[in-house]
């Protein structure tokens, strides 16, 4: 039930699609249910950029298989798109009846600036964790390429995440030595 509430809610707030669902989703699965933390969440978020298809949908989809199964995973994805196909069946019946008044324009342009604060919140939240792992050069370092490569190039993100990734799988990892590291914690 907690899945379904979670990614009702998320899919019946998030107005603009599955980019301005996912700071609604970090709430639900990060800091109201607990079911992983953001360094998961940001993973997830990755990978799901780098397939085909709405992030909203793939997100629902793998966290609700984590979290309860084949069950849980049909469960979340339901639940973040019955809010779509409802409110399209209701609004957009309604809605094209007065598509010409000032008010339906309106209420979609007050909408646009709440969503963008929501996403530089989140935008916020996942540099200030990737300077805890990287620290600040790198981190600054990989958002302005990043935002270079996308933006000034056109390169799509999913293609950015993906180099980034293969970087990561490709670089060499440093080897630790156990019994250095147990002999200095016998001597502390």
């Amino acid at each position: 039930m907690e899945l379904f509430i979670a990614f009702f809610r998320s899919g019946m707030l998030g107005f603009g699609g599955g980019p301005s669902a996912i700071p609604l989703v970090h709430k639900e699965v990060v800091q109201i249910f607990k079911w992983m933390d953001d360094d998961e969440f940001s993973d997830i978020l990755a990978l799901g950029n780098t397939l085909p298809g709405p992030i909203a949908t793939k997100m629902a989809g793998y966290i609700g298989y984590r979290v309860g199964g084949w069950l849980g995973m049909i469960n979340a994805v339901i639940a973040s798109i019955a809010p779509t196909i409802l409110l399209m069946i209701v609004l957009l019946t309604s809605l094209s009846t007065y598509k010409d008044q000032p008010w339906v324009a309106g209420m979609t342009k007050g909408v646009v600036p709440i969503v963008g604060v929501m996403m530089a919140i989140l935008t916020w939240q996942f540099f200030q964790k990737s300077t805890e792992g990287l620290g600040i050069g790198k981190s600054v370092f990989f958002l302005v390429t990043s935002f270079l490569l996308i933006e000034g190039l056109g390169v799509h993100p999913g293609l950015v995440i993906a180099a980034l990734l293969l970087f990561v799988l490709c670089k060499p990892v440093k080897k630790v030595d156990r019994n250095k590291e147990e002999k200095g914690r016998e001597t502390v």
